[in-house]
């Protein structure tokens, strides 16, 4: 027998002015479901979950919750107030003998419930809003960027929550590995209209290039009818002025057909600068220790950064990855230890907590009254990358439109204000990008353009996130904070570091598991005693040996994508400056994987 829907909606129409956000919307949420809702910036994901939610209001459509069903929403923002602490917010909702289960949802998640609400961070009031969801476990849960503020240990701890419980969600989140390790259907937003796909979101790119595509052709097919037909109105209405004014009007009809179609929204135009070439060596650093009290945040450590590296920085929140970065570039000293920094350097900052923009300030405003950006003269012009330029037509170029070029910055979504401080970032030339959480609140196609750009970007990126998908597609190296100011260098983004690690990376604090587990050493600091090495080679020689297939691995996996890339027939002849750089990077990386492999061989046959 089946069973009745968790949730439907049926005809639900909503506008904010101008275009609809949504207009005759219907959509069943079943027992069991796993839904992505995807959809850009701005198209009305939140709005959608809110009415789904209860909370917003349609003008016009129906919301049919059957009786005794529970619906949960966690929110990007929760009102805290009238609670003392973070706990008694959680368990809120709770009978008075189920508190304990905020307290086990509290660990998972990480965050103190008796944290005070008016002390409380920002991303300690969202965790304490999944929390609360989480510890009342409603049959439909609506989970709004649940992961955003949390570590990669508390993220996999939710995914393994949420794949464990018999309730339905629905979920909002820019973390594709997320999403598709937890979905098994796709709710898709796009100018109005929600389409769904019982797949999960791993297929969802493809899926959307077809239906576009599609949509394109059809298109096609009426502009060619439109014209068609006014030609047709042109030279033969004179003749038959009475017999066909109902093929008038049909023209007129597929012309107001044509002009309601709104256009998809394009991508940001996203592009960096290149500013002067560093030197070779961009950091040094050598023997850095830093505490806060008795907490470690790194204990002599070395790090070498050099012109052109994808450096990511990984562990729990608190662990002190923004301390470092600081660090490295000089914003705060350590307590031992010494960090050279290259020459010619040019460093832009991304920081997570948007605090390059004024929140009271209008979007002119903060673009228009920033020094690096400010035209002597000119009130309406900002100057990018070297040239001058309307406010309103860059603000254009990062999807923003002219109504909102007069709002204040505080009136924008977590989205818009990370596209806006990328618009203050992109507006000047750098060779070094300190890119601290980034990802935070970007769509998909965002994410996807910013890991674009960053792989033609000439300069060095260090990288703080905990985007699994995002490293992997960026990083070339992996810094771990593994506790106790320990720190290790890994080879490759994330999954290289989970293989690296065994298959599991490192809780803090707790050593790894399993009796064949490696246990690196962190870069710097003293190792441990050599276990009794091979006759022929020393300690050092035998570590060796043991790095080297994982730089052989990822050598061979840049060689496969350079080739791949010169393959395309039109690359010499539309970039030749792109061809030349990456034949002089596909020789380069041929002779380091030839000098490597003859390396690793004259090793192990010592050995």
């Amino acid at each position: 027998m089946a069973r009745a829907p968790l949730l439907q909606l049926s005809g639900i129409s909503l506008t904010f002015g101008g275009n609809p956000v949504f207009d005759d919307l219907s959509l069943v949420v079943q027992p069991g479901d796993r839904v992505a809702l995807v959809g850009r910036n701005g198209s009305g994901k939140s709005t959608l979950m809110k009415v789904m939610a209860g909370l917003s209001e349609a003008d016009r459509g129906d919301r049919v919750v059957p009786p005794g069903v529970t619906v949960g929403y966690m929110e990007q923002d929760p009102d805290l107030s009238g609670f003392a602490t973070l706990g008694d917010f959680a368990a809120s909702g709770l009978p008075a003998d189920e508190g304990y289960r905020v307290a086990m949802v509290a660990e998972g998640l990480k965050f103190n419930p008796d944290t005070p609400v008016a002390t409380a961070s920002g991303g300690e009031c969202r965790r304490a809003a999944l929390a609360k969801l989480l510890a009342e476990a409603p049959e439909l849960m609506l989970l709004d960027e649940p992961t955003n503020h949390l570590d990669i240990q508390a993220i996999e701890w939710l995914e393994a929550e949420l794949k464990s419980t018999r309730a339905a969600y629905v979920l909002i989140s820019h973390d594709r590995a997320f999403l598709r390790a937890l979905t098994k259907a796709t709710l898709w937003i796009d100018r109005g209209q929600v389409r769904r796909r019982e797949s999960g979101f791993d297929g969802f790119e493809d899926w959307r290039e077809t239906v576009w595509a599609e949509e394109d052709e059809a298109r096609h097919k009426l502009d060619r009818k439109i014209k068609a037909e006014a030609k047709w109105a042109v030279e033969g209405i004179s003749a038959r002025r009475k017999r066909n004014q109902g093929r008038v009007r049909a023209l007129a009809e597929l012309r107001a057909e044509r002009s309601s179609q709104i256009r998809r929204q394009g991508t940001a135009a996203l592009e960096i600068e290149n500013g002067p070439v560093s030197g070779k060596k961009v950091i040094a650093a050598t023997g850095l220790t830093k505490s806060f009290g008795d907490k470690p945040i790194i204990r002599d450590f070395d790090l070498r950064v050099l012109r052109g590296d994808r450096v990511a920085f990984v562990g729990p929140n608190g662990a002190g990855k923004t301390t470092i970065l600081k660090m490295l570039t000089g914003q705060i000293a350590p307590d031992a230890g010494d960090v050279v920094l290259g020459t010619n350097l040019e460093i832009a900052v991304f920081d997570q907590t948007r605090a390059q923009l004024d929140p009271k300030a209008t979007l002119w405003d903060n673009l228009t009254g920033d020094p690096l950006m400010a035209v002597s003269g000119a009130s309406d012009q900002v100057m990018v990358r070297g040239n001058p330029k309307h406010v309103v037509a860059y603000l254009k170029d990062f999807l923003f439109d002219e109504r909102q070029a007069r709002a204040p910055v505080y009136s924008l979504s977590g989205g818009e204000k990370a596209r806006l401080l990328l618009a203050k970032l992109m507006a000047r030339p750098s060779n070094l990008l300190i890119l601290d959480e980034p990802t935070n609140d970007l769509d998909v196609e965002t994410l996807d353009l910013m890991q674009d750009i960053l792989g033609d970007y000439d300069g060095t990126v260090l990288l703080v996130s905990h985007d699994r998908d995002f490293i992997d597609r960026v990083a070339t190296t992996t810094v771990a904070l593994e506790g106790q100011g320990r720190a290790v260098v890994y080879a490759g983004g994330w999954s290289d570091y989970a293989s690296q690690r065994g298959g599991t990376p490192v809780v803090p604090d707790t050593p790894a598991a399993g009796p064949n587990r490696a246990k690196p050493v962190a870069v710097g600091a003293k190792a441990p005693a050599p276990a009794p090495a091979d006759k022929g080679l020393t300690f050092a020689e035998r570590k060796r040996m043991n790095d080297l297939p994982a730089l052989i691995d990822r050598l061979e996996a840049e060689i496969g994508k350079l080739s791949e890339l010169l393959e395309s027939p039109d690359l010499f002849s539309k970039e030749p400056v792109k061809f030349r750089k990456a034949s002089e990077m596909l020789a380069e990386r041929q002779t380091q994987l030839a000098a490597a492999e003859d390396e690793w061989l004259q090793l192990a046959d010592r050995a």
